[in-house]
């Protein structure tokens, strides 16, 4: 199996700008192999530029230009060019499927965060001195950088990459291991029913609260982004120190809510894990369920239109984005195939509505957003807990169905 580490760079000053002058030539590289794409399309549909085409090109690239191309790692580069490559694979992909397709775009020097290396030992070696204590990644073009390692690398490093979040900057490593034993079988089954009010209940009766990350931080980064908003909209290079720090704020405050996030996400996930051998949870279609409502045209107004619960809509959306429903769900995916656990997602549809001791489905059913009373048979209960019991039995019913 693959496993990902991200550890903390810490690299001098000199470095710190070699990094960055790295990733604005892998950024140009990248704006350019897309501006070549564009252009061989308007001169003539039919034409169509493939990576191996600008691949083909990167020795007279970095010979025309060494001071700025020639002196990174040619692999990199041609990481680079696969990246776009993806992204119009993907875009062709949408186009196909009927979906908005999102046209590749052209990427600022700010909105490149990323270079990767395909493989360790060209053009980057990790721990590239072993007999020093402290740890050190080196990079071609930037020398060898210490590395904050706050815990071992297990396996064969497969793949390095340079990321810069802020004024920070990461190393994150790919390495192949294998397969780790199986956690200890504890015999339990259980259902999660995801929420806002809470942001998990379980068919056991428990719950996990909602912590509301976004919502905690919401008046510090009101006031950062009207101290930003002040500020007429620069180029990085542009920019004020006054303008900079304004900008760093912003982006701090969403960088901690993001880890607040991530950590709760892992420690709730790990727990499930630990504590189940099988986890059924709700096929959620997060987009769908996130989208802005229609309009609605006044027919006796023209030009007019009608309350459509936009506003309420939007309070709910910011909800659910909060919540981070989809992190959750990946993480738990992951450290479930790790743990050698089972984990089955199941239609979310009516898993609140149908008693659980009855069967009988209704909308009466959920009187509240949090109490359930059957209109059939009388059964009472905390809404969310019937709805993770319906998930559990839908998941065991899937399970007996299809056999491993």
């Amino acid at each position: 199996m693959i496993r990902a580490y991200k550890f903390l760079m810490r690299p001098t000053v000199g470095q710190a700008i070699a990094l960055g002058e790295m990733l604005r030539d892998h950024c140009s590289l990248y704006n350019g192999a897309l501006q070549e794409r564009r252009d061989a399309y308007r001169h003539s549909s039919k034409t169509s530029v493939k990576y191996g085409m600008q691949s083909g090109q990167l020795k007279e690239i970095r010979a025309f230009d060494p001071e700025r191309q020639g002196r990174w790692s040619f692999s990199s580069q041609q990481a680079t060019l696969r990246r776009l490559d993806k992204a119009f694979s993907a875009f062709f992909r949408r186009v196909k499927a009927g979906d908005t397709p999102g046209y590749p775009r052209f990427r600022g020097v700010n909105w490149f965060d990323t270079v990767e290396f395909p493989k360790d030992g060209d053009g980057c070696r990790w721990n590239s001195t072993p007999h020093d204590p402290v740890t050190r990644v080196r990079f071609q073009g930037v020398g060898h950088v210490k590395v904050n390692q706050h815990r071992v690398v297990v396996g064969k490093v497969k793949t390095v990459s340079v990321k810069r979040e802020g004024r920070k900057w990461f190393v994150v490593l790919t390495a192949e291991q294998a397969p780790p034993e199986p956690l200890p079988a504890t015999g339990s089954v259980v259902g999660v029913d995801m929420g806002i009010a809470n942001f998990l209940a379980d068919s056991n009766g428990g719950f996990v609260p909602n912590p509301r990350h976004g919502r905690a931080a919401a008046a510090k980064l009101e006031a950062a982004q009207q101290a930003l908003s002040r500020f007429p909209r620069r180029k990085a290079k542009d920019r004020t120190a006054n303008h900079q720090r304004a900008v760093e704020k912003v982006a701090g405050l969403h960088g901690k809510v993001r880890r607040q996030r991530l950590d709760h996400a892992h420690k709730t996930a790990l727990g499930l894990v630990r504590e189940h051998e099988f986890i059924a949870h709700e096929d959620l279609k997060i987009r769908n369920m996130s989208k802005a409502p229609a309009p609605k045209p006044d027919p006796d107004k023209p030009g007019g239109f009608l309350p459509n619960g936009a506003a309420a809509k939007a309070g709910l959306n910011r909800s659910i984005a909060d919540a981070g429903w989809g992190v959750f769900l990946t993480i738990l995916h992951a450290k479930a195939e790790s743990a050698g656990r089972e984990v089955i997602a199941v239609d979310p549809r009516n898993t609140s509505r149908e008693c659980p001791e009855c069967g009988h489905t209704a909308k009466q059913n959920r009187t509240t957003q949090d109490k359930f009373h059957c209109v059939a048979c009388g059964h009472t209960a905390h809404a969310d807990t019937v709805g993770a019991v319906n998930v559990l039995r839908a998941g065991l019913v899937r399970r007996d169905a299809n056999p491993a």
